[in-house]
């Protein structure tokens, strides 16, 4: 197992060269205004990368897949395209991509370089304006041409909108097959759309709550081999794996800080209380940050390291609250109905994602860092464990209606654009990457 994860990681640690194509970028008279709400799906045209085999086609498919399923693109159907684009260096037939309502179009090329690199290179166009918006080349190895597709994806997002892409990133989950009295749950780490699915753990102790480090290809994540609670360390680029340390009575595994240095937890007490403690993971020291007689647990950082929010029980019921990195100036920022669970900081830290359980009903919901402004997103009899994209725009959850399997699925924090993302079985406890390097 230890040998399948590194083979597969050391194959992800790709060389990526890019530059401009040879063009100065113009002001973009078309673009995505992604703060005004509800926002209409820009139409986009994205033909088929030019190649010698079929590889252009696959890298302009998963473009357009990405760009779609973020809500804020409509690619055109390629049966109404007009101009068929023989030499994407060359500006196209602007009218013939106006007269079909293609706001901005995109070409490309994919060949094969003789040391056997892939190149794949792209151009964004404002057919409107009739100028080019962006152009770059990228080069790779030929098993990576998916991830050249996301990258490119990311470019486009980025140009558009202003805001960084997230399409290049990961997540990890618990995958869950077998009867419900007999569960198996793997840990599994796949790209960002569900594609190239592999398992990290062969089933043989059960698996919870992984976790992505911020700063680098590291998660941790909690394993009962044994029967023992523990809390684990895997290195994605080399298969590593170490023990963090024995935590009986733990039953969510840490997250860590901003720079990867510490984890942040919650430890049960000898009285039935849980407080928040840190640990540096050089050293193995921890700092007590809570001493409550409550159930303080599901910490999680501000990204610039400064803050932290939790929940806790302390005022009767689980509420959410927010305390200094140190531990100081513990206040209440929910004041709903309902019990609320798992926040966690968004990545753009203007925005905390948490559980809330009212009715009956269980909403993946996002508030201010304050409390205020507290909107739900996403509501149904069973919906947990909000993870953010790395560009804080997008959540990820888990919905396991009852007697059924959980499964994983996105929406933007707006409250629209809510999709499944398909994985081979059930799925639960996402984590998602920040953006690869």
């Amino acid at each position: 197992m230890k040998r399948m994860i590194r083979t597969f990681f050391s194959a992800l640690a790709m060389f990526v060269a890019s530059s401009t194509a040879g063009f100065m970028p113009a002001e973009a008279a078309v673009e995505i205004n992604i703060n005004k709400g509800n926002v209409e799906p820009l139409p986009i045209a994205i033909t088929d990368f030019l190649s010698a085999d079929q590889m252009g086609a696959k890298v302009s498919a998963i473009i357009a897949a990405d760009l779609e399923r973020s809500g804020l693109f409509a690619p055109v159907n390629k049966g109404a395209f007009i101009e068929k684009i023989s030499n994407p260096d060359a500006a196209p037939r602007f009218e013939d991509w106006k007269v079909i309502n293609a706001q901005a179009l995109v070409t490309g090329r994919v060949t094969k370089e003789a040391d056997g690199r892939l190149k794949a290179e792209f151009r964004l166009w404002d057919t409107f304006a009739g100028q080019q918006l962006a152009g770059q080349q990228f080069y790779t190895s030929p098993e990576n041409w998916r991830r050249i597709a996301h990258i490119i994806a990311d470019a486009i997002y980025e140009r558009l909108t202003g805001e960084k892409g997230y399409f290049d990133s990961r997540i990890v989950f618990v995958d869950e097959t077998g009867s419900k009295e007999k569960r198996v749950k793997r840990l599994a780490i796949m790209d960002q759309d569900g594609a190239n699915v592999i398992y990290l753990s062969d089933g043989r102790d059960l698996v919870l709550t992984p976790r992505f480090s911020p700063s680098r290809q590291e998660i941790t994540y909690m394993s009962f081999a044994g029967g023992k609670p523990r809390v684990y360390l895997l290195q994605l680029d080399t298969g590593q794996r170490e023990v963090v340390g024995n935590f009986p009575g733990m039953t969510i595994a840490p997250r860590f800080s901003p720079d990867g240095q510490k984890v942040i937890m919650s430890l049960l007490q000898d009285d039935g209380s849980a407080n928040i403690y840190t640990m540096d993971l050089r050293s193995r020291t921890t700092t007590r940050l809570t001493s409550s007689s409550a159930i303080d647990t599901s910490a999680s950082y501000s990204p610039d390291g400064t803050q932290i929010v939790f929940e806790s029980d302390r005022g009767g019921r689980q509420q959410i609250y927010v305390m200094g990195a140190d531990g100081s100036n513990p206040r209440r920022i929910s004041f709903g109905d309902g019990a609320y669970s798992t926040p966690v900081w968004s990545p753009r830290g203007d925005l905390i994602a948490f559980t809330k359980q009212s009715g009956g009903q269980f909403s993946i919901g996002v508030m201010k860092t304050d409390g205020s402004g507290e909107r739900l997103l996403a509501t149904s009899i069973h919906n947990e464990g909000p993870t953010w994209a790395p560009n804080g725009r997008v959540l990820m959850f888990f919905r396991q209606p009852p007697g059924a399997g959980a499964r994983l699925f996105t929406i933007d924090v707006t409250g629209r654009n809510e999709r499944q993302i398909q994985t081979p079985n059930f799925g639960s406890d996402p984590a998602w990457s920040p953006l690869l390097d």
